[in-house]
């Protein structure tokens, strides 16, 4: 039976439903280190992927596409734009039992969807691509929020290791990785984001049928955030003994951001960043 047993048809839990699914699972999540994190294999009734996977044989246009050194031949789709049973389950993610199971899984409490889905989505990672290690954004500056969790849920059939793209969590001082999960189908990832929550998928998507790497992802917020606390775009951090690369052009505005009294930022930070600062 899935973890989240929702229905495949109206794709609805209960909400204590949705909380009890989460109790065996919550100590050890909680207790992980360098931060909270799991894998959760047959996360979803697998007829309901199934069904996600038949209308994404199309997609549109990419709202997103990265193609460069720290993010390579990444696009990502608003669910929006996306098929309607793909959609709904967008916001069947966002409903109020996923965010009880959430909470219960995590201890966070007060859970806050996006429902602009800001960065999240489907997410395509072609062969050749690849998602170097990082921490995410912390501030949702529309609504004003602190980022406090991801979920991944994985769409790859038969996927192995050798393909590429594992999910990778490093510890805190990025020295060592210290688990990997491979992107299997219906395997769900979910880990506590913070400014030094590592992780991402380095190892370049090789699959021998040329299939690329597909995840749903969902991020999700409580309202903490407050005027002591920095805000900071994806940070990129190299694997040490590798050929990744620095992402200078953050490393840039971010110092800028510190050296300059903030109403000249806020009056030329825009212009600088169009050469490349």
């Amino acid at each position: 039976m899935a973890i989240l047993n929702l229905d495949p048809e109206t794709l609805l839990i209960s909400t204590d439903a949705a909380r009890n699914a989460a109790k065996p699972h919550a100590e050890t999540y909680q207790n992980r280190v360098p931060y909270p994190y799991g894998g959760f294999d047959d996360f979803l009734p697998p007829e309901i992927l199934d069904r996600v996977l038949e209308e994404l044989s199309q997609l549109p246009d990419a709202e997103t596409s990265f193609d460069r050194a720290q993010e390579k031949l990444k696009t990502s789709y608003q669910p929006e734009r996306l098929p309607p049973y793909t959609r709904a389950l967008f916001h069947a993610l966002n409903s109020r039992p996923v965010l009880a199971f959430l909470e219960e899984l995590t201890g966070i409490r007060g859970l806050i969807p996006d429902p602009y889905f800001m960065g999240g989505g489907i997410h395509r990672v072609a062969n050749g691509g690849h998602l170097d290690i990082h921490a995410d954004f912390n501030h949702h500056k529309l609504m004003n929020l602190e980022r406090r969790l991801n979920i991944l849920i994985y769409l790859n059939k038969d996927w192995k290791e050798e393909y590429g793209g594992s999910f990778e969590i490093w510890n805190k001082d990025m020295t060592e990785k210290v688990e990997g999960f491979v992107p299997v189908f219906n395997r769900m990832c979910c880990f506590n984001t913070s400014s030094d929550s590592w992780h991402g998928n380095p190892e370049t998507v090789n699959h021998p049928d040329g299939e690329a790497r597909m995840s749903i992802a969902l991020y999700y917020y409580t309202a903490t955030w407050d005027s002591t606390r920095k805000g900071h775009t994806t940070l990129f951090k190299p694997r040490p003994g590798t050929a990744d690369q620095p992402d200078r052009v953050i490393a840039r505005r971010e110092w800028l951001q510190d050296v300059l009294p903030p109403f000249i930022h806020r009056r030329v930070g825009h212009r600088l960043q169009k050469f490349g600062f």
